[in-house]
């Protein structure tokens, strides 16, 4: 079991930036990826953004150029930089550990684990 703490969400205004950070209560280990997810009111949870223990990482066509994932693995740590940031970016923002694989777009592979979610609103 592992338990994934966020921080970082808030109130922004559109074009601003945040970064997100979300820690993992154990050591992460070589088979680790961590990621993002987000939901909006009303809407399916969708995929952001994953990066494996090596640094291979992959997007949601939606965050590209504008989102960029990253991760400490001494501080068994994700961090989600955000910038130029859209009204359409708000959501619950949920931190995410699983086996690293293609599908992280489809579903957290299994076994996975989320964390409880951190607000991001942007207003326009």
């Amino acid at each position: 079991q592992v338990q994934l703490v966020e921080s970082g969400g808030g109130l922004v205004q559109a074009g601003g930036s945040l970064r997100l950070s979300c820690a993992a209560s154990r050591r992460t280990f070589r088979s680790d990826a961590m990621g993002w997810f987000r939901q909006a009111p009303g809407k399916e949870r969708e995929f952001v953004a994953v990066i494996s223990w090596m640094g291979r990482t992959y997007s949601a066509d939606s965050v590209k150029g504008r989102f960029t994932i990253s991760r400490d693995s001494a501080k068994n740590t994700v961090y989600l930089q955000m910038n130029s940031l859209k009204p359409e970016d708000s959501a619950v923002y949920y931190c995410a550990l699983g086996p690293y694989s293609s599908t992280w777009d489809a579903n957290l592979p299994s076994p996975g684990y989320w964390g409880q979610g951190t607000q991001v609103t942007v207003s326009s």
